[in-house]
């Protein structure tokens, strides 16, 4: 566990990082590379305070080219943000 003045309670409950994706989390779908998902999900716990999902999904682009990606999803949009901002995970080209 991470060295913290309180601890989370979301994290000695274990209840941070939810099983299934509820509908009022904002997502975004990264593309899928070797060990992506365990990274990003030591970089959110290291990181980040609120509840997240990270799991596998599979989509379909116009041309019908299945892609698997990871999708990342927040309870708060503005830990999304930050997300985005600051994750060296993240390679846009």
């Amino acid at each position: 566990m991470i060295k913290l003045k309180e601890p989370n309670p979301l994290n000695v409950f274990g209840l941070r990082r939810t099983k299934v994706q509820p509908r009022h989390f904002e997502s975004i779908a990264i593309p899928y590379t070797y060990n992506v998902e365990e990274a990003l999900n030591k970089w959110i716990r290291k990181n980040l305070k609120g509840r997240f999902y990270v799991g596998k999904i599979l989509k379909v682009d116009d041309q019908k080219h299945v892609d698997s990606m990871i999708n990342v999803a927040f309870e708060d949009g503005k830990e999304l943000a930050y997300f985005m901002l600051a994750c060296p995970l993240l390679k846009y080209k």
